[in-house]
């Protein structure tokens, strides 16, 4: 089995997964509440959240799995915040060290990358090798609030990188959003929540870059034109028609990302389209993504809900599946902080 530690942001996560089983548990703890005070993430009080729970959640897992039976301990080493990928790669290095295993490092995006996969080794495990042949090449789309991009996933398992986002990520630009509307954080499932009973054809908002050419993202002008219409608004006129608006700019972000990918789609042949990262949880832009696989007669592959944010689930899997994900030595294993997708 593999023991998989992810400590990257806001989230103290550990799983286990056996490749012939697959998932065998999953255990987080979420810090949302203390950060939700202060509008937003704090790295101290992350770093220190972790620091505090690592411990005892290495002991819940001992106590309800056999950790003889570990091979590998692999751990999240970057992007994300210095402090909190420290703490769980010190965790890791002395969980390797303790059960005389070897040490892999993940990188957190391309666990994303991998995770829609989960789904299709569970289904049936022995099959999975022929099954994942029959999906690549792959046309992931990766929507967070620090990340948005669109890459390919080619048969040798290489990650190449399509386009990013210029500015904000999607789930930042939510976000942002969210907070301009009065809303606590995090903003982007509220957004979604009110959107639900809005008119999303209420306000015209930009979808980004113009150029129909360009694969990149740009959601900056988007959270501007928001701030520029409710400026012309008064509070009464905000609060009764925030579902609209709330629509609206929702929808602006599903459409500028669902342009992005028919454009991919259109350049290159693939044999499945993919969806990940903490927004890919938005049912709108589920719903959205799957029709664009639909209409191009490809499988669409979607993170399970509790694979698209922070987790330790898609850290174990990808350290079983990417051949980036090589072993090392306790000391060798650094933190990455700004590491990118295409690479380890």
């Amino acid at each position: 089995m593999i023991l998989a530690i992810e400590s990257s942001c806001d989230e103290s996560a550990m799983a286990l997964f056996d490749p012939r089983l697959g998932l065998v548990g999953e255990w987080v703890h979420s810090q949302m509440a203390l950060h939700e005070v202060y509008g937003g993430v704090v790295p101290d009080i992350a770093t220190r959240e972790h620091l505090r729970t690592l411990g005892p959640m290495i002991a819940q897992v001992k106590a309800e799995h056999d950790l003889a039976k570990v091979k590998q301990v692999a751990v999240t080493c970057g992007p994300g915040l210095a402090g909190c990928l420290a703490i769980g790669v010190a965790a890791a290095k002395a969980a390797a060290v303790a059960l005389s295993t070897e040490l892999l490092g993940v990188n957190h995006l391309r666990g994303h990358a991998f995770s829609p996969f989960i789904g299709v080794h569970a289904g049936d495990p022995p099959q999975f090798p022929q099954k994942w042949a029959e999906l690549l090449p792959h046309l992931g789309l990766i929507v967070s609030g620090g990340n948005t991009l669109l890459f390919r996933l080619d048969r040798a398992k290489h990650i190449t990188v399509l386009s990013s986002t210029r500015d904000d990520a999607a789930g930042e630009a939510l976000d942002k959003g969210a907070k301009l509307l009065g809303m606590s954080y995090p903003g982007g499932p509220l957004v979604e929540k009110l959107a639900a009973r809005g008119d999303a054809s209420a306000y015209d908002f930009p979808r980004g870059i113009g150029n129909k050419a360009e694969l990149d993202f740009s959601f900056s002008g988007l959270k501007t034109a928001l701030r520029y219409q409710l400026e012309k608004m008064t509070p009464d006129q905000i609060e009764s028609t925030k579902p609209d608006l709330c629509a609206s700019y929702q929808q602006a972000v599903i459409d500028a990302l669902v342009r992005k990918t028919k454009l991919a789609l259109k350049r290159e042949a693939y044999h499945s389209v993919g969806l990940s990262g903490g927004v890919a949880n938005n049912r709108a832009l589920r719903e959205a993504m799957a029709t664009v696989a639909d209409r191009g007669h490809l499988p669409f592959l979607a993170a399970a809900p509790r694979h698209t944010g922070d987790n330790a689930g898609m850290i174990a899997f990808a350290a079983w599946v990417d051949p980036a994900a090589r072993a090392t030595s306790a000391s060798a294993l650094e933190i990455a902080p700004g590491a990118d997708l295409a690479k380890a």
